[in-house]
């Protein structure tokens, strides 16, 4: 899907962040929902993101060089983590602040688990999204866990708690870091939205 992936450098503020304006792609979701193993599947790097099943192990804006073109990033997961409230608090005040003010944001994709219904921390944080113009897809993670039958009842159920606050819905894909269901899907949106920018 992508040639070549790297990483760049941690930031702990969005004035650390690469200043070369490259387009990025960022990835976000509740603690423990799959997010540095899905990372590794997309970019096919076993160990590019830190994985780990103690919530809260990215605790900082991660900036990874992918084909030498654009950045990907992983920001710290939102929800429990077993961290004290003010170090959660600053993670908060960072991904808020790179998400609101990170003009070469190109899409953010949230990542959600298929295997439980929406959560209300998501869905406040969806319309948060939605508050501050942030461009988005959602992404239910974990999707291999799931009969195919279950996943249209899990897309209407996402989508009727969204239409209590959303006029239009959001993208939203399936997708699986363990049997690559859905990959090719995000990375094909990706190198879409990179060719309106070229």
């Amino acid at each position: 899907m992508f040639s070549s992936a790297s990483f760049l450098k941690s930031s702990t503020v969005i004035e650390e962040c690469p200043q070369d304006q490259k387009p990025e792609f960022a990835f976000i979701g509740r603690s423990n929902v799959g997010k540095s193993s899905l990372i590794n599947a997309l970019v096919n790097r076993k160990e590019l993101a830190k994985t780990s099943s103690k919530p809260g192990k990215t605790k900082l804006i991660n900036h990874f060089l992918i084909d030498e073109f654009w950045y990907l990033v992983d920001l710290p997961g939102y929800g429990y983590a077993s961290v004290s409230k003010t170090e959660r608090k600053s993670w908060i005040v960072m991904t808020e602040r790179y998400l609101q003010e990170r003009e070469n944001l190109v899409c953010l994709f949230v990542l959600v688990d298929s295997r439980i219904p929406p959560q209300k921390i998501d869905l406040d944080f969806l319309n948060k999204l939605g508050e501050w113009g942030v461009p988005f897809q959602i992404v239910f993670t974990k999707s291999d866990k799931v009969k195919k039958t279950q996943r249209m009842g899990v897309l209407k159920n996402m989508q009727t708690q969204l239409a209590k606050t959303w006029s239009s819905m959001p993208d939203i894909h399936f997708t699986s870091s363990q049997s690559k269901i859905g990959l090719q899907q995000i990375a094909d949106l990706i190198t879409y939205y990179l060719s309106l920018i070229n």
